[in-house]
């Protein structure tokens, strides 16, 4: 039986794996989404990035969770890559849900055409959070009109400084044993920092044909693809 820590992206909560939860316990395993620090239940506390890395370190170590599969979605996959050298050999694997992946000295800005100068503004002018996205920010992410409202009505502003401080890591992040999900309606190829780490022996590549939210688009499938990380076959990389 794995453990799985599941954690979405910007402006969500735990609430967002509330289609997926069920796959998971279906098939007998432990499952524990996640809220961070500022966000949904827990909003309004101005948390750093750090906060967030230890939010997942604490969730693991706190619940004494062994083979755990920690799960990080869209932001998320920042604090959940840096979180997974820290837990040792509780770790089975992490997998990174269509996410940004940490470097060490960067933030999750460093790869945005401006640096991430917009961002920054909006962070200004509301307080030191990152504002939820309108409805249209959805669209074309194979999302139903309901799916949309309900990830609008359930997001709650993102602490700026979680954005824009640098990650830390102890090793480089390729000698983690990864999954990454690419969801194609986002773009039919990784990223650059993602395609070389696809390229080592201990990451795998599977592919979705949503859009980024796919716990809300298909979360069976998405469920699927989880329950297919904890198994020791690679999946076929077109990137090595």
């Amino acid at each position: 039986m794995a453990n799985f820590v599941l954690v979405a992206g910007a402006r969500l909560g735990a609430w967002a794996w509330d289609e997926v939860v069920p796959h998971l316990r279906a098939a007998g395993h432990g499952v524990h989404p996640l809220t961070l620090s500022g966000l949904a239940d827990k909003q309004g506390f101005a948390a750093g990035q750090q906060t967030h890395v230890q939010d997942v370190v604490d969730e693991v170590e706190g619940r004494d969770l062994r083979d755990v599969v920690l799960v990080g979605h869209s932001y998320a996959g920042i604090p959940v890559g840096q979180a997974a050298e820290r837990i040792g050999d509780r770790l089975a694997r992490v997998v990174f849900v269509d996410s940004c992946v940490p470097a060490d000295g960067e933030a999750f800005t460093a790869t945005w055409p401006d640096g991430g100068a917009a961002l920054k503004v909006s962070i200004a002018e509301n307080g030191g959070f990152w504002p939820p996205a309108p409805a249209a920010h959805y669209d074309g992410h194979g999302l139903t009109d309901d799916q949309i409202a309900r990830i609008v009505d359930g997001s709650t502003p993102h602490p700026g400084a979680t954005l824009t401080e640098p990650a830390v890591l102890g090793r480089p992040l390729g000698e983690l044993p990864a999954t990454y999900v690419l969801c194609l309606l986002g773009g039919a190829e990784p990223s650059d920092d993602v395609a070389k780490l696809l390229t080592g022996e201990r990451w795998r590549l599977a592919q979705m044909d949503t859009g980024h939210w796919p716990m809300f688009s298909q979360p069976r499938e998405l469920a699927r693809i989880l329950l297919e990380a904890t198994s020791p076959q690679r999946t076929s990389n077109p990137f090595r």
